[in-house]
């Protein structure tokens, strides 16, 4: 009887019009259902009595973005849950983030929603306002319901715990000094922040293919070649990342004239970034291939198409004028600098003399090994690397990590440092604070590539705000958690998806 309650949406739409044709007044109601509690069954009862035929959607697994282990049930699951209950007549898994489409193909008369959320119907940036908006069209009314406070992210924290002791540790005493309230605060101050973002333009291709066997007549593996997709990486990554956060961003960067991939990167720039290109005649716009592994999206070589050659004197001079005329507008200048010639002395020492406040990233990579440090900028106010990359700058292989960034905040005059170290989380530093250790906060990695970029542009706007570095640091490791569970450069991370991460660490909600 149960299974039965559980349709497609196409035969929901069907059954749906059917009811509409018998008379029958329809409720609809939507959630993840993430381990069914008892103010999921109250809110749906009560749905139920506003109408004759209770039609539930859950949210499909792969668009939940409710932060580190979830869902914990699966859409089967989750659905099974729901259709076991008595007031609810049909379910579906819907495979958007938001009920827009839904409300489209049902046209419910009642949209029932939950009275905490109300306050979300009247921002304009919603998904809620905008299903309102869809209700309106034909005439269909939303019903805010009394929640009871119960949810379900707080018994999942408490009874299926995804972290190990020392991460929980610290959320509960990170908990005690920082709150949620003050976080959306910060969001928006920082959505005002005037940003130019400035690097080389990389396009990422991710080759898929499939191992046959090991060649009989060499010692190379045979592979069968299967499709290919583009992503928008380097410099344009870092300001979609930022675009989620800040208003407006403006873009420069340098590509190729021979094979400029201009089209396909003004497609997939956010439509809030404002992107300046400078060409080279000598050169394709950098493109990166990677081969991968379709079954488990293992990489098993690359290969680099690029100029790295220093950028033309002429387009040097070029790019330095218009930055002269420009730079003193923007209240951060953040600076992606992968090493393949780009930035060149004069551009660097302009940028580390004019910006009012500067933020660095200087990447090491297969390309530029021992040759791209941080320490070619002469200060910097923010400096965001990795481990790997400061032994290098400081010519380390085994010093302590707290000792490093000391030299390199001394040597730099700068103030503000965050050092990722992969799954052990990152070290940041303040000369008015010291040195904080906040731990990794992903659980379920799928590309690691990329994840440095996003801790770097999410984090960087809190250090123009003067905010905590343990804060900046948690904020950075918060970006990379929902970057790694993403396909190299796919999706940037979005301010709403970042909020509702953080709400379930710190409010449990």
């Amino acid at each position: 009887m149960v299974n039965r309650k559980i349709v497609g949406l196409e035969v929901l739409i069907s059954l749906v019009k059917d009811l509409k044709q018998q008379g029958k007044k329809i409720v609809y109601a939507h959630g993840a259902f993430d381990l069914l509690h008892t103010g999921h069954i109250y809110h749906l009862e009560e749905a139920k009595k506003l109408g004759d035929i209770l039609i539930v959607t859950i949210t499909a697994d792969r668009v939940i973005q409710k932060g580190p282990g979830r869902p914990r049930f699966n859409q089967e699951e989750r659905a099974g849950f729901v259709a076991a209950l008595e007031s609810v007549d049909f379910v579906a898994v819907s495979d958007t983030a938001d009920c827009v489409k839904i409300i489209n193909l049902l046209k419910p008369d009642i949209y029932a929603k939950g009275e905490d959320v109300k306050h979300k119907a009247v921002d304009p940036q919603s998904g809620l306002h905008q299903e309102v908006q869809a209700l309106k069209i034909y005439g269909g009314e939303i019903k805010f319901l009394k929640s009871l406070p119960i949810h379900s992210t707080e018994l999942l924290n408490e009874f299926f715990s995804i972290y190990p002791a020392h991460v929980k540790d610290f959320l509960e005493e990170f908990r005690k000094r920082y709150s949620f309230e003050m976080i959306s605060e910060a969001l928006e101050q920082i959505k005002k922040l005037k940003v130019l973002v400035i690097g080389d333009a990389i396009i990422d291709v991710y080759q898929y293919v499939s191992v046959m066997s090991k060649s009989p007549k060499s010692n190379h593996i045979t592979t069968r070649g299967l499709n290919e997709e583009e992503f928008a990486g380097g410099v344009m990554a870092c300001a979609n990342h930022l675009a989620g956060f800040c208003e407006k961003i403006d873009l420069v960067t340098c590509l190729g004239s021979q094979n400029s991939k201009e089209e396909f990167i003004r497609a997939n720039l956010s439509k809030n970034i404002q992107p300046q290109f400078f060409y080279r005649r000598d050169a394709s716009t950098t493109l990166k291939k990677r081969f991968v592994e379709s079954a488990y999206l293992t990489k098993m070589f690359e290969t680099y198409d690029f100029n790295d050659t220093d950028l033309p004197p002429e387009i040097e001079k070029e790019l330095c004028q218009y930055l002269e005329s420009k730079i003193n507008e923007y209240d951060m200048v953040l600076v992606a600098d992968y090493g393949h010639g780009f930035l060149a002395e004069g551009i660097i020492n302009l940028l580390c003399e004019k910006a009012k406040f500067l933020a660095l990233n200087v990447q090491t990579n297969s390309a530029n090994y021992g040759f791209n440090l941080v320490t070619k900028y002469p200060k910097a106010d923010y400096i965001c690397i990795d481990e790997a990359e400061i032994r290098l700058a400081v010519h380390e292989r085994a010093a302590r990590l707290d000792n490093m960034i000391e030299k390199i905040s001394q040597k730099m005059k700068t103030a503000r440092i965050s050092i990722t170290c992969g799954h052990h989380g990152c070290m940041t530093f303040s000369q008015t604070e010291g040195f904080s250790q906040i731990p990794v906060l992903s659980t379920k990695v799928m590309d690691t590539v990329g994840a440095g970029d996003a801790f770097f542009s999410v984090s960087s706007p809190w250090t123009v705000l003067g905010l905590p570095m343990e804060l900046v640091g948690f904020i950075g490791n918060v970006a990379g958690a929902i970057k790694v569970s993403t396909l190299c450069n796919k999706s940037a991370v979005e301010a709403e998806q970042f909020k509702e991460f953080v709400s379930n660490l710190l409010t449990g909600r």
